[in-house]
């Protein structure tokens, strides 16, 4: 059966399809990834070499295409799976499969499938593999359009939970969702002349699972319900959506009977040479999960935004990230983005640009009075949106200048301000409280000549409590259109521990032709968490030779 579905070649994701919708010439497109990892035994630095010594994680997506007509499959091997990815991903088999049909009108698709309302906050199975997160459904999905202008999405099935022995496992709860979206200047004619542009849109999701708890009464059906709007006026833009969850009694927040909220809201202002963005975040007790007993990041149905920068320089973005709290958190962002003339004394000859953004999460203010935690309800406290202490989550403080200095040279200055709670997002077991941390980052480019080009990145991070201070320099050499090299190095100076105060070397080679990409690297990584949204994985230390091949077809 396996052949005959490689045969076939029914390959994955159905958001990456790009092919013309209206040719009847059956088309085949996809791609795929290789990692594979040698790694050695370091024990200054915690790395352990595995008992297979080396690791393996592959897929191959391939999508088929005629018409209407689509069909995927996806091939997934973890032999065994690479250091820092989740233990639910092990084995050799079919990762993902569906069949469907879609035309103007109705989108159709059984099998797996990945979807999303909205911002999220209701529904979202999406899958990033860098994570190692996958939250796909099997079942079936729906999207029509009756009318310009209207949407109305309907999905039902179950969530991956695990990945072994080359099978998927589910979870044991069911999904069921219902979402539209209605676009009034396109379905109303006399809306097309205004300036207004205006979007409403609802949803509700419902998931059941079996009562099995010998201790509590369980709800075998939670829902999830809410709306959102957009508007737009010239240069201003916002955004909002409130979500409310009825009372689900999970592994997650106890057991307890409260019910839980989500609403994010964004306002926005964009001319040239000026953006401004405003964010806001409530959430209390958004835990949503298609299986009550689960924890970690497995088999949730919703997403949770996070309002923070993502960052991406070495220092910034590993070392002391932030993970968003479904129980509950109150958070708010503010971004700057204003470019200097051009020709101005301020500006150059090729302009600057200043970015500057804050972002801050605050614990949740949650109200007592008249609620007893042994109460029979187990309803035990009560949550208002928006509704803060003082207690500090996460905050940091940024700012960046980019400047052109020539057709050859640039620089790029950056500062951070970046406080923790790590009581709360547990990045470190050699640190309690708040983690306060300043960090600097220079990045240099230089093209040398039409195919020669040089960047180097200068980091350094002071904080007094973990592991001290750390340093980071990055050189990259490019010969375009085909190589490039690269070395790392991560210096832990301030260690409290004078014999840990050890260097993190690490090299990199690369060779990209068209959409053929393979990547060789060397040496040491620390310990640390990747994180993406909101979203992290630990990252363990290690040791040894990295290889990877991608190839997009």
């Amino acid at each position: 059966m396996i052949k005959k579905l490689a045969v076939l070649s029914l390959f994955v994701s159905p958001l990456a399809w790009t092919q013309n919708q209206t040719s009847n010439a059956p088309t085949i497109t996809g791609n795929m990834e290789t990692t594979f990892q040698y790694l050695n035994e370091d024990t200054l630095i915690g790395a352990n070499r595995p008992a297979s010594v080396g690791l393996l994680n592959s897929y191959i997506n391939v999508f088929y295409r005629q018409g209407g007509f689509k069909a995927g499959v996806r091939l997934e091997s973890y032999l065994p799976r690479i250091q820092g990815y989740p233990n639910n991903f092990d084995g050799t088999g079919i990762g993902m499969r569906y069949v469907g049909y879609e035309n103007d009108y109705v989108d159709v698709t059984v099998g797996n499938f990945y979807e999303q309302f909205g911002a999220g906050l209701s529904f979202r199975a999406y899958e990033d593999r860098a994570l190692g997160y996958d939250t796909q459904m099997d079942g079936a999905r729906i999207i029509l359009r009756p009318t310009k202008g209207l949407k109305i999405k309907g999905v039902y099935g179950r969530n991956r939970y695990q990945f072994l022995n080359g099978t998927v496992v589910k979870a044991d709860g069911i999904t069921r969702g219902i979402d539209g979206e209605l676009h009034l200047n396109e379905t109303f004619k006399f809306m097309e002349k205004y300036k207004l542009d205006v979007s409403v849109a609802g949803s509700f999701v419902s998931k059941y699972q079996l009562d099995d708890n010998e201790t509590y009464i369980l709800p075998e059906n939670v829902a999830a319900y809410g709306g959102r709007l957009k508007l737009r006026y010239g240069k201003f833009y916002m955004d909002a959506e409130y979500i409310h969850k009825c009372n689900d009694p999970s592994v997650d927040n106890g057991y307890i009977y409260n019910t839980g909220h989500a609403a994010v809201a964004n306002v926005g202002f964009s001319q040239k040479g000026l953006g401004i963005l405003f964010s806001a975040k409530s959430v209390d007790n958004m835990s949503f999960r298609a299986d009550r007993t689960k924890q970690l990041q497995d088999v949730f149905i919703n997403y949770l935004p996070s309002l923070n920068k993502t960052h991406t320089y070495n220092l910034v973005a590993s070392l002391y990230p932030y993970a968003t709290q479904p129980l509950g958190e109150i958070a708010y962002q503010t971004e700057v983005l204003y470019s200097l003339k051009k020709g101005s004394k301020l500006g150059g000859k090729y302009g600057t640009s200043i970015n500057a953004n804050y972002s801050v999460a605050l614990r949740p203010m949650q109200h007592t009075s008249g609620f007893s935690p042994t109460d029979s309800s187990r309803f035990t406290y009560l949550g208002n949106p928006f509704d803060s202490s003082d207690s500090l989550y996460w905050q940091d403080f940024n700012i960046s200048i980019t400047r052109k200095f020539s057709p050859k040279f640039n620089m790029i200055l950056n500062y951070y301000n970046i406080s923790v709670n790590n009581d709360v997002a547990k990045i470190t077991n050699d640190a309690k409280g708040i983690i306060h941390t300043n960090i600097f980052v220079a990045e240099f480019g230089y093209k040398i000549n039409k195919k020669h080009s040089l960047r180097t990145e200068f980091q350094a991070l002071f904080t007094k409590k973990d592991k001290g201070d750390w340093a980071t320099a990055v050189i990259e050499y490019t010969l375009a259109p085909n190589l490039f090299f690269g070395v790392m190095d991560q210096y832990n100076f301030g260690n409290p521990n004078p014999d840990l105060r050890l260097h993190y070397l690490i090299g990199t080679f690369g060779y990209v032709r068209e959409a053929t990409r393979i990547t060789l690297s060397y040496g040491r990584q620390r310990a640390g968490l990747f994180c993406v949204g909101g979203v992290c994985r630990f990252v363990p230390a290690s040791n040894g030779l990295t290889l990877s091949f991608t190839q997009s077809f």
